[in-house]
């Protein structure tokens, strides 16, 4: 195999990774598809140590001494797990069916081009039903209904739009959560919720990282230290935004 050929699989195993790892997938999923992708293109050994924010991926070739080794920075992370299916299925694909290297290539390049599955106003108003409901199912009457809605809605729409200014995610989580205790408060102060407590912890459940706090526990479980014990201190730093932004508007007003 041509060195050339050897960076086209590098190439492909890293795009792989890189999509999946910015689209909420766990560690060791990431770490088994980029091993199952380079052995399916005819690598003898792969070595990948995958981090939330860096991916190191070394290729060994049967009768060569030396191996290639390159690293990807992993900056913007989300939740799409719609795009960490498809390149599981692209996977699935090259080991049933031989996909070629170029082939593969235009696909993961055509998933990374892949508009969000759903828009901001489908989100928004995802947020806003949720919210209602999470607030009667945590007992709340339906006074609290409406409010919580609101307060979703809105905590949400201000969490998407500043999102897009301020690439430090623990300011838009602060300020989504201010706005949602500013609304709750409102709600209670002229007599429209009957339940503060309720109405905000509806209100805040589309804002808890429950990805997260999932990917944390079972990279935990699976030995991966270092990814499992930073994804929990993410998870606990959105949870201490959304705390102070709440705490600060039932201090304060």
């Amino acid at each position: 195999m041509t060195q050339n050929k050897i960076e086209d699989v590098m190439e492909v195993c890293l795009l792989a990774g890189k999509l999946m790892l910015e689209n909420g997938a766990e560690t060791y999923r990431v770490e088994d598809t980029i091993t199952r992708l380079a052995k399916n293109y005819g690598m003898s050994a792969a070595q990948v140590f995958v981090t939330p924010t860096a991916i190191i991926l070394s290729l060994f070739e049967k009768g060569r001494t030396m191996d290639y080794t390159k690293i990807v920075r992993i900056v913007d992370r989300s939740t799409d797990l719609h795009v960490v299916v498809l390149v599981n299925d692209l996977s699935r694909k090259v080991a049933s069916e031989s996909l070629s290297l170029e082939t593969a290539r235009k696909e993961l390049k055509k998933i990374e081009k892949t508009p969000e599955a759903y828009s901001a106003w489908v989100q928004i108003l995802a947020a806003i039903l949720v919210s209602g409901c999470f607030a009667l199912m945590f007992q709340g009457s339906w006074s609290d209904f409406m409010p919580a809605m609101v307060a979703g809605g809105a905590g949400y729409t201000v969490f998407l739009a500043v999102k897009r200014y301020i690439s430090v995610r623990f300011f838009s989580e602060l300020l989504a959560a201010f706005v949602i205790g500013l609304v709750a408060k409102v709600a209670i102060t002229t007599g429209v919720g009957s339940q503060l407590d309720k109405i905000i912890i509806g209100a805040v459940m589309p804002l808890v990282p429950g990805v997260l706090i999932t990917n944390a526990v079972r990279d935990l479980m699976a030995g991966h230290l270092v990814s499992g014990i930073s994804l929990g201190a993410e998870a606990m730093l959105t949870a201490f935004a959304i705390g102070t932004g709440i705490a600060f508007v039932i201090v304060t007003l």
